[in-house]
């Protein structure tokens, strides 16, 4: 077996720059690796911490892509990988840094910071379905991988904001927030199964589509959720309408998606499919009194453009 340096020369590197129709190179804490893998005849099979990731072909090479934590520790890392008829290899790659912004959150209802005992077995309950949901992984040779921007409004709250609620840290916000009135229409990122449909505690009315090999969006506070569980969907299809339910404090749309189990930034996926931020100018003033007070510190700032929904994590 040649050594692992002599086989990465042969290997095509993305770098950091997107490639049209498929995801962005982002090994950081929340993002995802894409890491190029031996040519092959037959698909490889690649495992992260021994789990099992997405190997996909892409311009005549197969490459990982693996979705890190918000909590994976920079530094050197790798994957063991089966080449069919071949000898099982080790490939690395390394993990960079990355700092996210703090969100401090001041909450009128103290149930949306702590939850009452039998609020908390519901929410266990609901949080082992929804785990259990986006563990499966399905296996098809082209799991879809370019996402579409699915409702028309701003990002309003930004991936991996670390969140004090009431003075308390709490966990990192998961997905991202994107503004918009209730029954704004919601499309599906990309070809997808319809995972799960639900109506939860923190999510509100939820869906959850499955793009293949592991990746999940995670659509929640929806006001109607139009598709069914097993129902083929296509992207840009209308599967769901923009509401207020579960834990929030406004309309909006809280977009997770999760690949081999683990929350990763959206943007990833969506390459120049993202929109272009709107101009930093002063929202007008609220003609009511927000039932949160927020404040935010560097290095990355929410939006200016509309007032954030505080929403579930």
């Amino acid at each position: 077996m040649r050594s692992l340096a002599a086989l990465l020369l042969c290997i095509p590197a993305l770098g950091w720059a997107a490639v049209a129709g498929f995801p962005l190179d982002d090994a950081v804490p929340g993002g995802v690796a894409v890491v190029a893998l031996p040519d092959a005849a037959k698909t490889p099979h690649a495992e992260f911490s021994g789990q099992r990731v997405m190997v996909v072909h892409h311009q005549g090479h197969w490459y990982a892509l693996v979705g890190l934590s918000l909590d994976t520790q920079p530094g050197d890392k790798a994957l063991d990988v089966g080449i069919p008829g071949s000898t099982d290899i080790h490939v690395g790659f390394t993990v960079m840094p990355k700092e996210y912004a703090i969100q401090a959150l001041t909450i009128s209802n103290p149930e949306m910071v702590n939850p009452t005992p039998e609020q908390l077995k519901r929410i266990d309950r609901e949080q082992q379905h929804l785990s259990k949901v986006t563990a499966t992984f399905r296996d098809t040779s082209k799991p879809a991988v370019s996402f579409i921007w699915p409702v028309k409004g701003p990002e309003t709250s930004t991936f991996g904001l670390k969140r004090i609620l009431n003075g308390e840290p709490k966990s990192p916000h998961s997905g991202i927030d994107i503004g918009a009135t209730t029954g704004t229409p919601i499309e599906a990122p990309a070809d997808a199964r319809v995972a799960d449909v639900g109506n939860y505690y923190y999510c509100g009315k939820t869906l959850t589509l499955d793009m293949g090999q592991g990746l999940f969006s995670v659509y929640c506070h929806l006001s109607k959720i139009k598709v069914s569980p097993g129902q083929k969907v296509k992207q840009g299809q209308l599967v769901g309408k923009i509401g207020a339910t579960g834990r929030t404090t406004g309309p909006n749309l809280h977009w997770t998606v999760r690949l081999n189990e683990v929350p990763v930034d959206p943007h990833v996926f969506l390459g120049t499919n993202a929109p272009t931020p709107p101009p930093t100018t002063p929202p007008k003033p609220a003609t009511v009194t927000p039932a949160v007070t927020v404040t935010q510190t560097p290095p990355q700032p929410a939006s200016t453009a509309a007032p954030a929904a505080t929403t579930h994590n």
